[in-house]
C-alpha cells in the first residue's frame, strides 16, 4: 500500500484541505487526528480531540496505545486499500503515525504546496482566537462521540469555472476538551427545565416526579418518573415522550443523551371539566 504524508504545522489548515488533497491524488482513506475515514464515513479509531489534555492528544494521535492501533490495522487489512493519506505536524509525526501502523511512508506532500500564505495565516489565526479544529467528516459522523461540543458543520467547495463550484465534501469544526477557552457545561437543573417544558406541552402528561441527570463525558444518563393522565395508551405516549424530549435537549444543548429511563409511575383521572379548562 503506498503511503502520502500531508504535512503541515499544527492550525495550518491540513485537516480543512486533506479531502481536497485526497480527491485530487484518488486516496480512499485518510488517517487524522486518530481515525481512519474512508470519504464520509469514519471506519475506525478514536478523535485525539477528545483527550482532556494536549499531551494526551499528541498520544492518540500517533497511535501510541496499542488497543487504539491495532483495530486500526484490523480496519486496513479489512478493506485493504491501495493508497492512504496519514496527516501529521512534521515529517517525523507522518513516519511515526505509519511505522505505528506497520508501515513506511513513500511520499510527502506540505501545506505550502496547497495553501497560501495568507490561507495559512488565516487558518493560525482562528485556531489562536477561536481554539477551533477541522474534521474531516460530516457532522453527523462524530455527534455520538462529540457530547458538549461545539460542532458547526462545513461544506467545502472547488471552483470549476467563473461562477460554478463542485461540492468536494463535509467537514466539522470542532472546540475540542483541551482548548484553553474554557469548558462547556450545562446544569442538571438546565436540562430539567428543558425537559419538563417538553413533556408539559405533550398530551396525556401530568407532571414529572422524579428526575435524574448524570452528566458523563460521552453524554447525559436521564432517569425520570411521570404522573400519565388516565385514558391515554401507554406505550405509543412514552415513545413518543422519549422521541421528544431527545430530540429538544440535545438540539438546545449539544449534549447527547445515552440513555433516556422513563416509568409510568402512576395515573392521574382527570375529570372533563379538567380537561375543558386545560
Amino acid at each position: 500500500m503506498k503511503v502520502v504524508g500531508f504535512v503541515g504545522p499544527s492550525g495550518t489548515g491540513k485537516s480543512h484541505r486533506a479531502v481536497w488533497v485526497a480527491r485530487e491524488r484518488e486516496i480512499d482513506f485518510i488517517i487524522d487526528d486518530g481515525l481512519l475515514i474512508r470519504g464520509t464515513q469514519i471506519i475506525a479509531g478514536t478523535s485525539a480531540k477528545r483527550e482532556k489534555t494536549k499531551v494526551g492528544s499528541i498520544k492518540r494521535a500517533l497511535f501510541k496505545d496499542d488497543e487504539h492501533a491495532n483495530q486500526i490495522k484490523m480496519a486496513i487489512n479489512h478493506y485493504n486499500p491501495d493508497s492512504m493519506l496519514v496527516l501529521g505536524t512534521s515529517d517525523g509525526m507522518v513516519e511515526s503515525i505509519a511505522k505505528s501502523l506497520g508501515y513506511s511512508v513513500s511520499e510527502k506532500i506540505y501545506i505550502h504546496e496547497i495553501a497560501t500564505e495568507f490561507e495559512i495565516k488565516q487558518a493560525l489565526s482562528t485556531r489562536k482566537e477561536q481554539g477551533k479544529h477541522v474534521i474531516p467528516v460530516p457532522t453527523f459522523e462524530i455527534k455520538k462521540d462529540f457530547s458538549g461540543y461545539f460542532l458547526d458543520p462545513l461544506q467545502i467547495f472547488r471552483r470549476k469555472g467563473k461562477g460554478s463550484f463542485q461540492l468536494v465534501g463535509e467537514k466539522s469544526v470542532v472546540r475540542p476538551t483541551f482548548s484553553y477557552l474554557g469548558n462547556y457545561t450545562i446544569s442538571d437543573y438546565t436540562v430539567y427545565q428543558i425537559v419538563e417544558h417538553v413533556t408539559s406541552s405533550m398530551e396525556g402528561v401530568k407532571k414529572i416526579s422524579r428526575f435524574r441527570a448524570e452528566n458523563r463525558p460521552d453524554g447525559i444518563y436521564i432517569e425520570m418518573d411521570l404522573v400519565l393522565i388516565y385514558g391515554y395508551k401507554i406505550k405509543p405516549l412514552l415513545r413518543e415522550i422519549q422521541k421528544k424530549v431527545i430530540d429538544e435537549v440535545e438540539k438546545l444543548t449539544a449534549l447527547n443523551i445515552k440513555k433516556l429511563n422513563i416509568v409510568a409511575k402512576s395515573l392521574a383521572i382527570e375529570s372533563k371539566k379538567q380537561q375543558d379548562k386545560d
